[in-house]
């Protein structure tokens, strides 16, 4: 009987180490949820003959007056476009300045590849009176009669 009490002891002794024992395997997590797969992104196909890009294109008056060039696009924070920038006045360069035109006073009609210009309403004297642009100040945007609609702007 002191046998048996022993080897009880033995065998509770060795049960307890194995329990104890970092290097035994811990218990398999459950299989983590798989994810499905993200869907792929639209995609719309413009032909070549339907779309242009605006930078660095030329800007003419009704009366076929060079009115410079589009140099930059404004938008609003809901990415709307609201005005653009254009480089008036100067010759190559020299002497030109940013002047702020509403988006709303182009035309696009006829610009069908990089050599067709971009009409503005507005005519050379307009345009000549109009501010300078200065980057981080208020915008005045030069627009078509009456096309004009308030801007919000922090200060």
């Amino acid at each position: 009987m002191v046998m048996t009490i022993i080897a009880a002891v033995f065998a509770a002794i060795a049960a307890a180490q194995a329990a104890d024992d970092p290097a035994a395997p811990a218990p398999a997590k459950p299989p983590a949820a798989q994810k499905e797969p993200a869907p792929p992104p639209s995609v719309t196909v413009i032909g070549a003959r339907d779309a242009h890009g605006i930078l660095g294109r030329d800007v003419r008056s009704a009366a076929n007056e060079d009115m410079g060039r589009i140099v930059d696009v404004i938008v609003d924070r809901e990415g709307t476009v609201r005005a653009a920038v254009i480089d008036f006045g100067g010759f190559l360069g020299v002497g030109s300045r940013k002047i702020v035109v509403d988006w709303n006073a182009l035309h696009f009609g006829q610009v069908a590849n990089k050599s067709d210009s971009i009409t503005l309403e507005l005519n050379k004297e307009q345009v000549s009176a109009a501010p300078e642009y200065k980057e981080d100040t208020p915008l005045i945007v030069l627009g078509a009669a009456g096309s004009l609609r308030p801007w919000q702007y922090d200060h």
